[in-house]
């Protein structure tokens, strides 16, 4: 019996750090951002974990070889998001204006199967009670809802002061240049007054409607 006692605490000691050099390995996401793929590997290498616990006559083996592969696979998805924006939206998702300018879009919560409930508790606890203060309401790929409420010290014909994220990765966004009501053509001859040819070559670009500027950042440019 103590016998037993004892290789399970060696197990578990052992698998214990196994897991934590694999979760160190596939890199650092808070608990509450994690995608579904993060999510699922998380779920699957824990049951391993737990199933080689108990079974003792088990070679560790046997849930080091799976825990591995699930490593090389999360790893190589992760280096192959960071190439691809369309990958990245398949593995985990694109954020979601749910709110407009005040008016909810059910078509997109629809979309999301996200009910009405939901986003008035999540509102509730930005201390929000009127949909009609929010100007954009965002959900995040992670579930978490950003809120940016209106500025009532500004005249209503003023337009809300936000960095619109217009070129990610070296991709157009034409979503966001659709909202702003800008077109492609016009965000092109924007950059290239600005010195800004080639849109590949810009890592991260925003565009502040408000005061009409823009940030732009570069692919590994160095300081």
């Amino acid at each position: 019996m103590l016998e037993e006692y004892l290789i399970i605490s060696a197990r578990t000691l052992f698998l214990y750090f196994v897991i934590l050099f694999v979760f160190r390995l596939m890199g650092k996401r808070e608990i509450g951002e994690l995608s579904i793929l993060d999510l699922v590997v998380s779920i699957m290498i824990a049951e391993m974990a737990v199933v080689a616990i108990e079974n003792t006559k088990d070679p560790l083996l046997h849930t080091i070889y799976p825990m591995i592969i699930l490593m090389v696979i999360q790893i190589g998805l992760a280096y192959l998001s960071l190439k691809s924006q369309k990958l990245r939206d398949i593995i985990d998702g694109k954020p979601t204006v749910i709110i407009d300018k005040g008016k909810i879009d059910e078509h997109e919560m629809r979309k999301q199967r996200y009910n009405l409930d939901d986003l008035l508790l999540q509102l509730r606890e930005k201390d929000i009670r009127n949909v009609a203060d929010v100007e954009f309401a965002i959900l995040e790929p992670s579930g978490k809802l950003s809120v940016f409420q209106k500025d009532k010290t500004k005249p209503q014909s003023e337009t809300f002061d936000f960095e619109w994220p217009v070129i990610l990765d070296g991709i157009v966004q034409e979503e966001q240049l659709e909202r702003l009501n800008k077109t492609n053509l016009w965000l092109r001859q924007q950059l290239r007054k600005l010195g800004y040819k080639e849109i590949k070559k810009i890592s991260y670009c925003t565009y502040n409607n408000n005061n009409d500027t823009f940030y732009i950042d570069i692919k590994d440019e160095k300081k």
